[in-house]
Protein backbone atom coordinates (compact mmCIF):
# COMPACT_ATOMS: atom_id res chain seq x y z
CA UNK A 1 0.00 0.00 0.00
CA UNK A 2 1.50 3.65 -1.06
CA UNK A 3 2.41 5.79 2.10
CA UNK A 4 0.36 9.16 2.30
CA UNK A 5 3.78 11.13 1.16
CA UNK A 6 3.72 8.61 -1.82
CA UNK A 7 -0.39 9.22 -2.66
CA UNK A 8 0.88 13.36 -2.26
CA UNK A 9 3.22 12.62 -5.05
CA UNK A 10 1.02 10.43 -7.21
CA UNK A 11 -1.18 13.20 -7.27
CA UNK A 12 0.71 15.87 -7.93
CA UNK A 13 2.67 15.23 -11.24
CA UNK A 14 0.59 16.49 -14.06
CA UNK A 15 0.82 20.26 -14.34
CA UNK A 16 3.45 21.52 -11.37
CA UNK A 17 6.43 20.09 -12.12
CA UNK A 18 6.97 22.35 -15.55
CA UNK A 19 7.08 25.42 -12.66
CA UNK A 20 10.18 24.72 -11.97
CA UNK A 21 11.59 27.19 -15.45
CA UNK A 22 10.85 30.22 -13.13
CA UNK A 23 10.59 33.26 -15.39
CA UNK A 24 12.57 36.88 -14.83
CA UNK A 25 9.02 38.22 -13.60
CA UNK A 26 8.86 35.68 -10.85
CA UNK A 27 12.28 36.20 -9.75
CA UNK A 28 11.81 39.78 -9.91
CA UNK A 29 8.60 40.00 -8.00
CA UNK A 30 10.37 37.64 -5.08
CA UNK A 31 13.42 39.92 -4.84
CA UNK A 32 11.06 43.03 -4.74
CA UNK A 33 8.91 41.58 -2.12
CA UNK A 34 10.89 40.21 -0.16
CA UNK A 35 13.21 42.66 0.30
CA UNK A 36 9.99 45.19 1.26
CA UNK A 37 9.44 42.99 3.57
CA UNK A 38 12.89 42.51 5.13
CA UNK A 39 13.38 46.48 4.94
CA UNK A 40 9.85 46.83 6.28
CA UNK A 41 10.50 45.02 9.16
CA UNK A 42 14.03 46.22 10.23
CA UNK A 43 12.55 50.10 10.36
CA UNK A 44 9.93 48.42 12.09
CA UNK A 45 12.59 46.99 14.81
CA UNK A 46 14.49 50.71 14.94
CA UNK A 47 11.39 52.07 15.47
CA UNK A 48 10.03 49.82 18.09
CA UNK A 49 13.49 51.02 19.98
CA UNK A 50 12.51 54.25 19.73
CA UNK A 51 9.51 53.86 21.27
CA UNK A 52 7.12 54.90 18.28
CA UNK A 53 5.56 51.57 18.37
CA UNK A 54 4.35 49.79 21.23
CA UNK A 55 2.36 46.65 22.37
CA UNK A 56 3.75 42.98 21.23
CA UNK A 57 5.93 43.19 18.18
CA UNK A 58 6.83 40.19 16.19
CA UNK A 59 9.34 40.55 13.44
CA UNK A 60 9.42 38.27 9.80
CA UNK A 61 13.00 38.62 9.02
CA UNK A 62 14.29 35.63 7.66
CA UNK A 63 11.13 33.73 6.58
CA UNK A 64 10.13 35.66 4.08
CA UNK A 65 10.20 33.05 1.51
CA UNK A 66 7.34 31.56 3.41
CA UNK A 67 5.04 34.31 1.67
CA UNK A 68 6.50 35.36 -1.12
CA UNK A 69 6.57 31.28 -2.80
CA UNK A 70 3.59 31.01 -1.53
CA UNK A 71 1.64 34.62 -2.98
CA UNK A 72 3.47 33.62 -6.47
CA UNK A 73 2.17 30.11 -6.59
CA UNK A 74 -1.79 31.18 -5.93
CA UNK A 75 -4.12 33.15 -7.45
CA UNK A 76 -6.58 35.88 -6.91
CA UNK A 77 -9.27 34.73 -4.99
CA UNK A 78 -7.30 32.79 -2.35
CA UNK A 79 -7.69 33.71 0.90
CA UNK A 80 -4.65 33.81 3.65
CA UNK A 81 -4.70 33.75 7.06
CA UNK A 82 -1.76 33.69 10.05
CA UNK A 83 -0.71 34.25 13.54
CA UNK A 84 0.19 37.60 14.83
CA UNK A 85 3.57 37.58 12.86
CA UNK A 86 1.44 38.70 10.16
CA UNK A 87 3.68 41.83 8.65
CA UNK A 88 5.34 39.82 5.77
CA UNK A 89 1.89 38.09 4.06
CA UNK A 90 0.21 41.60 3.26
CA UNK A 91 3.05 43.38 2.38
CA UNK A 92 3.47 40.66 -0.31
CA UNK A 93 -0.32 40.45 -0.78
CA UNK A 94 0.11 44.16 -2.29
CA UNK A 95 -1.33 45.57 1.18
CA UNK A 96 -0.28 49.33 1.14
CA UNK A 97 2.60 49.49 3.37
CA UNK A 98 1.69 53.14 5.17
CA UNK A 99 -1.36 51.79 6.20
CA UNK A 100 0.29 48.68 7.65
CA UNK A 101 2.72 51.23 9.60
CA UNK A 102 0.00 53.58 10.90
CA UNK A 103 -1.77 50.65 12.05
CA UNK A 104 2.26 49.66 14.42
CA UNK A 105 1.78 53.17 15.16
CA UNK A 106 -1.90 53.01 16.35
CA UNK A 107 -3.19 55.68 14.00
CA UNK A 108 -6.85 55.90 12.85
CA UNK A 109 -5.18 55.88 8.98
CA UNK A 110 -3.92 52.28 9.91
CA UNK A 111 -5.00 49.10 8.15
CA UNK A 112 -7.20 48.04 11.53
CA UNK A 113 -8.19 51.90 12.32
CA UNK A 114 -5.51 51.65 14.82
CA UNK A 115 -6.87 49.54 16.75
CA UNK A 116 -5.31 45.94 16.21
CA UNK A 117 -1.56 46.85 16.40
CA UNK A 118 0.93 44.89 15.08
CA UNK A 119 -0.50 41.81 15.89
CA UNK A 120 -4.38 42.43 14.54
CA UNK A 121 -3.45 43.27 10.61
CA UNK A 122 -6.48 42.73 8.40
CA UNK A 123 -6.95 43.55 4.45
CA UNK A 124 -10.34 42.24 3.31
CA UNK A 125 -9.07 43.87 -0.40
CA UNK A 126 -6.40 41.29 -0.83
CA UNK A 127 -8.49 38.42 1.05
CA UNK A 128 -6.08 38.95 4.04
CA UNK A 129 -7.82 37.61 7.12
CA UNK A 130 -5.53 38.44 9.80
CA UNK A 131 -3.39 38.52 12.04
CA UNK A 132 -4.59 36.44 15.24
CA UNK A 133 -3.28 36.91 18.83
CA UNK A 134 -4.32 33.56 20.35
CA UNK A 135 -1.84 30.90 19.45
CA UNK A 136 -3.93 28.38 17.13
CA UNK A 137 -7.01 29.88 17.14
CA UNK A 138 -6.31 31.03 13.37
CA UNK A 139 -6.42 27.67 12.63
CA UNK A 140 -10.63 26.72 12.31
CA UNK A 141 -10.73 30.00 10.81
CA UNK A 142 -8.63 29.19 8.06
CA UNK A 143 -10.42 26.06 7.60
CA UNK A 144 -13.68 27.69 7.72
CA UNK A 145 -12.67 30.13 5.21
CA UNK A 146 -11.92 27.52 2.61
CA UNK A 147 -14.53 25.15 3.69
CA UNK A 148 -16.99 28.82 2.55
CA UNK A 149 -15.62 28.55 -0.65
CA UNK A 150 -16.20 25.07 -1.09
CA UNK A 151 -19.83 25.63 -0.25
CA UNK A 152 -20.36 28.26 -2.47
CA UNK A 153 -18.49 26.16 -5.16
CA UNK A 154 -15.83 27.63 -6.47
CA UNK A 155 -11.84 26.88 -6.91
CA UNK A 156 -10.89 29.19 -4.05
CA UNK A 157 -8.66 27.58 -1.18
CA UNK A 158 -7.18 29.21 1.85
CA UNK A 159 -3.60 29.25 3.36
CA UNK A 160 -3.23 28.69 7.29
CA UNK A 161 -0.30 29.78 8.51
CA UNK A 162 0.55 28.91 12.51
CA UNK A 163 3.67 28.03 13.97
CA UNK A 164 5.59 25.30 15.44
CA UNK A 165 4.48 26.01 18.84
CA UNK A 166 0.64 26.23 17.75
CA UNK A 167 0.74 22.41 16.61
CA UNK A 168 0.38 21.40 20.22
CA UNK A 169 -3.36 23.09 20.31
CA UNK A 170 -6.21 21.06 20.74
CA UNK A 171 -7.72 23.21 18.19
CA UNK A 172 -5.19 22.01 15.42
CA UNK A 173 -6.53 18.15 16.01
CA UNK A 174 -10.49 19.13 15.26
CA UNK A 175 -9.57 20.62 12.33
CA UNK A 176 -7.22 18.24 10.63
CA UNK A 177 -9.89 15.86 11.88
CA UNK A 178 -13.14 18.11 9.92
CA UNK A 179 -11.04 19.13 7.02
CA UNK A 180 -10.22 15.72 6.12
CA UNK A 181 -13.12 14.58 7.02
CA UNK A 182 -14.97 17.05 4.42
CA UNK A 183 -12.56 16.88 2.41
CA UNK A 184 -11.92 20.77 2.61
CA UNK A 185 -9.51 23.17 0.16
CA UNK A 186 -7.00 24.29 2.79
CA UNK A 187 -3.51 24.20 2.71
CA UNK A 188 -2.12 23.88 6.57
CA UNK A 189 1.53 25.57 6.94
CA UNK A 190 3.49 24.99 9.79
CA UNK A 191 6.23 28.30 9.60
CA UNK A 192 8.68 25.85 11.79
CA UNK A 193 11.69 28.00 12.66
CA UNK A 194 12.87 25.94 15.31
CA UNK A 195 11.48 27.36 18.62
CA UNK A 196 8.15 28.61 20.17
CA UNK A 197 8.71 31.65 21.93
CA UNK A 198 12.01 30.26 23.11
CA UNK A 199 11.42 26.75 23.23
CA UNK A 200 13.13 24.49 20.64
CA UNK A 201 10.77 22.07 19.05
CA UNK A 202 12.95 19.29 20.70
CA UNK A 203 12.21 20.44 24.10
CA UNK A 204 8.22 20.04 23.60
CA UNK A 205 7.83 17.24 21.42
CA UNK A 206 9.08 13.49 20.98
CA UNK A 207 7.70 14.24 16.78
CA UNK A 208 10.04 17.05 15.79
CA UNK A 209 9.00 16.07 11.83
CA UNK A 210 6.44 18.20 12.24
CA UNK A 211 5.01 17.36 8.80
CA UNK A 212 3.63 13.96 10.16
CA UNK A 213 0.98 15.21 12.71
CA UNK A 214 -0.70 15.21 9.12
CA UNK A 215 0.21 11.56 8.52
CA UNK A 216 -1.66 10.69 11.43
CA UNK A 217 -4.98 12.26 9.62
CA UNK A 218 -4.26 10.26 6.39
CA UNK A 219 -3.51 14.07 5.42
CA UNK A 220 -0.90 14.35 2.01
CA UNK A 221 1.77 16.17 3.90
CA UNK A 222 5.31 17.19 3.24
CA UNK A 223 8.87 18.93 5.05
CA UNK A 224 9.61 22.05 2.62
CA UNK A 225 12.70 24.23 2.62
CA UNK A 226 11.59 27.40 3.40
CA UNK A 227 14.86 29.04 3.03
CA UNK A 228 14.43 28.13 -0.63
CA UNK A 229 11.30 30.70 -2.29
CA UNK A 230 11.19 28.20 -5.34
CA UNK A 231 10.58 24.91 -3.02
CA UNK A 232 8.16 26.87 -1.32
CA UNK A 233 6.32 27.94 -4.60
CA UNK A 234 6.50 24.11 -6.08
CA UNK A 235 5.17 22.76 -2.68
CA UNK A 236 1.97 25.10 -2.59
CA UNK A 237 1.51 24.78 -6.11
CA UNK A 238 0.98 21.15 -5.44
CA UNK A 239 -0.97 21.44 -2.36
CA UNK A 240 -3.34 23.76 -4.34
CA UNK A 241 -3.82 21.68 -7.57
CA UNK A 242 -4.63 19.02 -4.90
CA UNK A 243 -6.79 21.40 -2.92
CA UNK A 244 -8.74 22.30 -6.72
CA UNK A 245 -9.19 19.14 -8.18
CA UNK A 246 -11.23 17.95 -5.20
CA UNK A 247 -8.14 15.75 -3.13
CA UNK A 248 -8.60 17.69 0.39
CA UNK A 249 -6.00 19.47 2.58
CA UNK A 250 -2.21 19.51 2.40
CA UNK A 251 0.12 19.99 5.32
CA UNK A 252 3.16 21.71 4.86
CA UNK A 253 5.82 22.27 7.33
CA UNK A 254 8.28 24.91 5.75
CA UNK A 255 11.12 24.71 7.79
CA UNK A 256 12.43 28.17 8.06
CA UNK A 257 14.63 30.31 10.88
CA UNK A 258 13.88 33.79 12.21
CA UNK A 259 16.96 35.83 12.43
CA UNK A 260 15.59 38.20 15.27
CA UNK A 261 13.84 36.93 18.54
CA UNK A 262 10.27 35.54 19.63
CA UNK A 263 9.12 39.18 19.94
CA UNK A 264 10.87 42.39 20.32
CA UNK A 265 11.12 41.84 23.98
CA UNK A 266 13.41 38.50 23.21
CA UNK A 267 17.02 38.45 23.30
CA UNK A 268 16.80 35.08 21.53
CA UNK A 269 19.72 34.14 24.03
CA UNK A 270 18.50 30.12 23.97
CA UNK A 271 20.50 29.62 20.28
CA UNK A 272 24.00 30.59 19.79
CA UNK A 273 25.65 32.67 17.22
CA UNK A 274 26.85 29.38 15.16
CA UNK A 275 23.31 28.71 14.96
CA UNK A 276 21.94 32.16 13.68
CA UNK A 277 24.78 32.77 11.25
CA UNK A 278 24.16 29.17 9.63
CA UNK A 279 20.74 30.02 8.74
CA UNK A 280 21.78 33.83 7.60
CA UNK A 281 24.57 31.94 5.01
CA UNK A 282 21.22 30.15 3.49
CA UNK A 283 19.24 33.64 3.10
CA UNK A 284 16.50 33.48 0.60
CA UNK A 285 16.62 37.25 -0.80
CA UNK A 286 20.60 36.33 -1.46
CA UNK A 287 19.82 33.18 -2.98
CA UNK A 288 17.16 35.24 -5.68
CA UNK A 289 19.64 38.00 -5.87
CA UNK A 290 22.32 35.38 -7.15
CA UNK A 291 20.08 34.01 -9.49
CA UNK A 292 18.82 36.91 -10.88
CA UNK A 293 22.45 37.96 -11.25
CA UNK A 294 23.72 34.69 -13.22
CA UNK A 295 20.68 34.25 -15.48
CA UNK A 296 20.69 38.24 -16.17
CA UNK A 297 17.06 39.02 -15.43
CA UNK A 298 18.43 42.36 -13.83
CA UNK A 299 21.96 43.85 -13.72
CA UNK A 300 23.67 45.10 -10.32
CA UNK A 301 22.53 48.67 -10.93
CA UNK A 302 18.36 47.43 -11.69
CA UNK A 303 19.18 45.90 -7.87
CA UNK A 304 20.27 48.84 -6.52
CA UNK A 305 17.39 50.79 -7.78
CA UNK A 306 14.79 48.01 -6.31
CA UNK A 307 16.56 48.55 -3.54
CA UNK A 308 16.51 52.35 -3.29
CA UNK A 309 12.87 52.10 -4.28
CA UNK A 310 11.84 50.28 -1.47
CA UNK A 311 13.41 52.21 0.71
CA UNK A 312 11.86 55.25 -0.21
CA UNK A 313 8.01 53.46 0.35
CA UNK A 314 9.48 52.44 3.74
CA UNK A 315 10.50 56.16 4.13
CA UNK A 316 7.12 57.41 3.06
CA UNK A 317 5.51 54.64 5.10
CA UNK A 318 6.87 56.31 8.60
CA UNK A 319 6.66 59.82 7.81
CA UNK A 320 2.54 58.95 6.54
CA UNK A 321 2.15 57.08 10.10
CA UNK A 322 3.91 60.20 11.75
CA UNK A 323 1.70 62.52 10.84
CA UNK A 324 -1.35 61.01 10.82
CA UNK A 325 -4.05 61.37 13.41
CA UNK A 326 -4.61 59.50 16.55
CA UNK A 327 -8.03 57.91 16.95
CA UNK A 328 -10.94 59.90 18.45
CA UNK A 329 -12.03 58.83 21.71
CA UNK A 330 -15.37 57.89 19.89
CA UNK A 331 -14.01 55.42 18.26
CA UNK A 332 -14.01 53.02 21.25
CA UNK A 333 -17.82 52.06 20.73
CA UNK A 334 -17.13 51.34 17.33
CA UNK A 335 -16.65 47.99 15.41
CA UNK A 336 -17.98 46.20 18.74
CA UNK A 337 -20.76 43.84 18.62
CA UNK A 338 -23.44 44.59 21.34
CA UNK A 339 -27.24 44.22 22.15
CA UNK A 340 -28.09 47.52 21.02
CA UNK A 341 -26.75 47.10 17.34
CA UNK A 342 -28.19 43.16 17.48
CA UNK A 343 -31.18 43.16 19.47
CA UNK A 344 -31.73 39.38 18.66
CA UNK A 345 -29.23 38.67 21.29
CA UNK A 346 -30.27 37.45 24.46
CA UNK A 347 -28.38 38.27 27.60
Amino acid sequence: MASVKEKAKDNTKTKVESAGAFTKETYLFWYEKMQLVRKFEEKTGQLYGQQKIKGFCHLYIGQEACAAGAVSALKKGDHYITTYRDHGQPLVLGTDPKAIMAEMYGKATGISKGKGGSMHIFDKAVNFAGGHGIVGGQIPLGAGLAFAEMYKGTDNLCVCYMGDGAVRQGALHETFNLAMLWNIPVIFVIENNGYAMGTSVQRTSNVTELYQIGESYDMPSEAVDAMSVEEVHLSVARAAERARSGGGPTLLEFRTYRYKGHSMSDPAKYRTKEELESYKAQDPIEKVRAVILEKKHATEADLEAIDAKIKATVEEAVKFAEESPYPDASEAYKDVYTQEDYPFIIE
